[in-house]
């Protein structure tokens, strides 16, 4: 279920936007300021953001902004919500990180529809961004990759083959195909170049190394273990 934060500092229209997401599903928690949000940032991170611009003690923009610079939440999505309507107020937003713009008074369904398509695009850009076999996840926008949640030092092509490996999970990969690709040799004499990679890549992968598995004659793939 997902989560989603209102800043919204008139009642009414929190009350309203809530009432109608929880009946769409979803987890909802309202803040008349910006200063309640911020602290509740720091406990829990939501899926996705509705910001209203004019906020009691702080300029929403101001908040998106800050958002937009955090490395903890600069991925989330953010509605920003405005009594304004001019367009310069909207480019501002946008241009500032917002991912979408809704201009007051709108609609309860049109609220929910904008909230589905852009949970729908998180999610779909989430799956794209992460690559992930069991325990082994690279996340690429952040250049990085856990074992079980616990942080590899990779190299540059120990990180390059291991991606390989893991859009390819399942898939025997043929040693010409990996030098080719990530060293940009086609001739079997350097093979031993990649050798030397998989085994420090096995290393560093701890017990999932082993899932990384010789194809005698042919080349490598990652995949599961075979049962005794």
């Amino acid at each position: 279920m997902a989560t989603i934060y209102i800043v919204e500092d008139d009642m009414n229209i929190r009350e309203i936007e809530q009432f109608a997401l929880k009946n769409s599903g979803y987890e909802t928690k309202g803040f008349a300021s910006g200063a309640e949000f911020e602290q509740q940032l720091r406990e829990k991170l939501p899926d996705l953001i509705i910001l209203d611009i004019m906020l009691p003690d702080k300029d929403g923009l101001e908040i998106l902004k800050k958002l937009r610079t955090e490395k903890s939440t600069f991925r989330i999505p953010v509605i920003m919500v405005t009594a304004k309507s001019t367009e310069l107020d909207k480019v501002k937003g946008l241009d500032l990180g917002a991912d979408d713009y809704m201009t007051k008074p709108f609609g309860v369904m049109e609220l929910i529809s904008r909230v589905k398509a852009m949970l729908r695009r998180a999610d779909l850009l989430q799956k794209e961004d992460t690559l992930s076999f069991e325990g082994i996840e690279m996340q690429e926008s952040k250049h990085q990759v856990t074992v079980d949640g616990h942080v590899v030092e990779l190299t540059f092509k120990e990180y390059e083959l291991l991606k390989m490996l893991l859009r390819n999970s399942g898939i025997v990969l043929q040693r010409s195909q990996l030098l080719d690709r990530i060293w940009g040799i086609d001739y079997e004499g350097e093979s031993r170049t990649l050798d030397m990679h998989i085994k420090t890549l096995r290393h560093k992968l701890g017990e999932k190394g082993s899932l990384i598995q010789t194809v005698r004659n042919v080349g490598y793939t990652l995949n599961y273990k075979k049962e005794d």
